[in-house]
């Protein structure tokens, strides 16, 4: 279990699932870009947390993270208007 963690793979099945659940409010009839960006921020720091995991330069966990937070203010502001 411990090389399933430090490999990133469960980071990885996390991503899967959020792909799956993407599909499926998709299918269900929500927007595609409404449902993308409120999935975004997650799989951002999903990324950022794979980064970390695999040992990976600080400025890409650094590039994910900061990544996300504009997201996040493009889900709001979708939401908002």
């Amino acid at each position: 279990m411990e090389w399933f963690f430090a490999s990133g793979h469960a980071v990885d099945l996390v991503l899967a699932v959020l792909a799956l659940e993407f599909v499926w409010l998709w299918r269900r009839g929500r927007n595609a870009l409404d449902t993308f960006l409120m999935l975004l921020p997650a799989a951002l720091i999903l990324l950022a947390l794979r980064a970390a995991l695999i040992g990976a330069e600080w400025y890409w966990i650094a590039a994910f993270l900061a990544l996300s937070f504009p997201a996040h203010l493009a889900d709001l502001a979708r939401r908002n208007s």
